[in-house]
């Protein structure tokens, strides 16, 4: 938490001031593009599906005059385990990395927990300071934040997203395609069964954080789809119509788990679509079903490398939230130096046993441990 709070209040002195408040990612670990589209009367005037944008006059008078710009990444919380450190981590690393295509002030803001409605007052607030040059959003869900990225863009101010799917009027949205995401799973984990002659597992439940969400109803949906198509009697004892709903916090977490696997005692694999996916390990092991249950989960943890390590987990899915905070700041100075839009290059990443070393090294630099 203390990283955290330290990237924020630090963030909008430069990147020369965040090194001190968020441990580096470095440049050569991202999936972030450093060219995309030239487009024509980029970036002064843009015609795309959704109209034309028209950059602000005061902008563009910065940008003739070789001034720097005030970049602003607005993300969810500061405050969630795994996920915000991470987020601080990238943010710096993305603005390092604009810095060398167009000179930057940066600022970062975020309510200390979920909260989308503070999320939009922040935005707001520096909007009306006319301190927003250009700006990337991480917003806490596909709609909460529509309204004030069209107002931005209303206004002649290029908006990134990145993190979920988003519904507004961006220029690009830097994410992961969630449909694709739970088919990409539902394959690893096909192919971990036949590879290790593990035929007899029928019986699966998918849960996570907040099972309502667009990018968790996809996950959940496409895996259980594809597990069905792959396994006929396959069997969900909970899909995505009624996902396991574990919350973030993550000794609730684990008693949910632990609750459900002992009124279910014939499921064989959850996926956990989120962050929780260490703690349904815990719940297994703590119970003694290590080698009757298994489980894959989101993003990187320690914790869930060390399940997969024990045989629990079979897989992370890191769908990397550094590069997804850093993009913002590197599509504002490629797009309001060169006229490019960079495109969203995003791919998730399975980490299965072998790749465990690896991914522990890349997420010890990142938290900086």
């Amino acid at each position: 938490m203390k990283t955290v709070l330290k990237y924020t209040l630090a963030a909008s002195l430069g990147c020369s001031m965040l090194a001190v408040a968020a441990h580096a990612q470095t440049a050569t670990d991202t999936q972030i593009p450093l060219t995309g589209e030239k487009v024509e009367g980029a970036p002064l005037t843009v015609k795309r599906d959704w109209g034309t944008f028209t950059l602000d006059e005061r902008i563009a008078a910065k940008v003739k005059a070789g001034e720097k710009l005030n970049y602003v990444f607005s993300y969810q919380a500061s405050g969630i385990p795994l996920f915000s450190p991470q987020f601080a981590a990238g943010a710096e690393m993305g603005c390092e990395m604009a810095q060398a295509i167009y000179p930057m002030n940066s600022a970062a803001i975020a309510p200390v927990q979920n909260d989308a409605n503070q999320q939009v007052a922040q935005i707001e607030a520096k909007l009306a300071a006319g301190e927003i040059d250009c700006i990337g959003i991480e917003p806490v869900d596909s709609n909460s934040l529509t309204a004030i990225t069209n107002k931005l863009i209303d206004q002649g101010i290029p908006v990134f997203t990145s993190g979920v799917p988003s519904n507004g009027k961006e220029f690009t949205r830097f994410t992961q395609i969630p449909l694709k995401e739970g088919a990409y799973a539902a394959e690893t984990v096909l192919k971990w069964i036949k590879d290790n002659n593990k035929t007899d597992i029928k019986v699966f439940a998918v849960s996570g954080g907040d099972p309502t969400q667009e990018w968790a109803q996809g996950r959940m949906k496409s895996f259980e789809d594809t597990i069905k198509a792959a396994i006929p009697d396959a069997t969900f004892v909970t899909g995505a119509a009624n996902g396991l709903n574990t919350s973030y916090e993550p000794g609730q977490t684990y008693d949910v788990y632990r609750s459900f696997l002992t009124a279910n005692p014939n499921v064989q694999f959850i996926e956990n679509v989120d962050i929780g996916a260490e703690h349904a390990a815990r719940a297994i092991e703590s119970l003694g079903l290590q080698g009757k249950v298994f489980t894959v989960g989101w993003n990187s943890s320690l914790g869930q490398l060390d399940a997969i390590e024990k045989g629990i987990q079979v897989a992370q899915f890191d769908q990397r939230w550094p590069d997804q905070a850093g993009f913002g700041a590197v599509a504002c100075a490629a797009f309001l130096k060169n006229g490019e839009i960079l495109p969203n290059t995003q791919t998730l990443k399975a980490v299965m046993k072998d790749g465990v070393a690896q991914a522990r090294e890349e997420l010890n630099r990142t938290m900086g441990q």
